[in-house]
């Protein structure tokens, strides 16, 4: 271990939560996608990984599972990582799923959070605390679009977190992502500088003290209405087009893709096991050294 990580582990610099197992679901928005980093396991970081570093100060044994891929839809994270959360036994559990279902044609927010409710139940059931996250109110070209049924669908979520006493990391209110900086090249994903925001506000919602400081980002120059419409056409050309062809293939960006952390382990250092939690199918027991 590192001078750095003696440091963030050591008693004096612990953070005060129950918390030792956290286990992140969902798709591209909780694996990362937008947050590049090299290092980190799958190539990103994202908003669920900053958590973890926070929540990981001055705990030894916490660990920390990400399960979350690309592109899935809500009845694909329930199919194939609900069974896999439970094997790992968590003691926190964030879930955000049903964007990728609200922004197809026909996405049903109040079918969508029927399907949801269930979910939520098992988990707080198995003795977890569950995280679920509303959507963000923008204005993104794409998701504006669907404005109206996010907001439907935030207030069913609502609902279903005061029935099974779920906390809900509020990013409808968070209007910090207003700012264009927190969004990606895409305008689906988020920054770094999103991801950092979203960590500092789910973090609050848990009431857990952090080192995550708000970011005063600095505000675009002026463009032109010739110098808007040239990058909205390199936009269009480079992710919306592919979007929308992926769409009508009936072809997800998540094809092939696995989770990027499928055992809990430290958050700094090799991804091993702790506890009894099982791994997926066919996974083999690490040796612990």
């Amino acid at each position: 271990m590192s001078e750095t990580e003696a440091m963030e582990n050591s008693p004096d610099n612990a953070v005060t939560h129950p918390w030792t197992r956290y286990v992140a679901m969902g798709d591209s928005f909780t694996e990362g996608i937008g947050d590049p980093e090299p290092a980190s396991p799958g190539g990103h970081r994202g908003w669920a990984d900053r958590v973890a570093e926070e929540l990981s100060r001055g705990h030894q044994d916490f660990a920390y599972a990400n399960l979350a891929v690309r592109g899935r839809l809500l009845q694909q994270i329930v199919d194939q990582q609900l069974a896999h959360c439970l094997s790992l036994r968590p003691d926190l559990v964030t879930l955000s799923a049903g964007g990728n279902d609200l922004i197809r044609p026909g996405g049903d927010p109040d079918a969508l959070a029927e399907k949801l409710d269930s979910v939520v139940q098992i988990l707080t059931l198995a003795g977890a605390t569950v995280v679920l996250f509303n959507g963000p109110d923008t204005g993104s070209s794409v998701l504006g679009r669907v404005r109206s049924k996010v907001a439907i669908y935030n207030e069913n979520l609502r609902t279903i977190a005061a029935r099974h006493d779920a906390v809900i990391a509020d990013m409808w209110s968070l209007r910090q992502l207003n700012d264009p900086q927190m969004w990606d090249a895409d305008r689906l994903h988020f920054s770094p500088l999103g991801h950092h925001t979203i960590a500092a506000m789910v973090l609050d919602a848990l009431n857990v003290e952090h080192t995550l400081e708000p970011l005063s980002p600095k505000p675009l120059p002026q463009r032109s209405w010739r110098q808007a419409r040239s990058g909205d056409l390199v936009w269009a050309r480079e992710y919306f087009v592919p979007w929308v062809v992926r769409r009508l293939r009936n072809r997800s960006s998540g094809d092939g893709v696995t989770a990027k952390r499928p055992l809990p382990g430290p958050v700094f250092g090799p991804g091993v096991p702790l506890g009894s939690g099982e791994g997926p199918p066919g996974a083999e027991e690490p040796v612990r050294s």
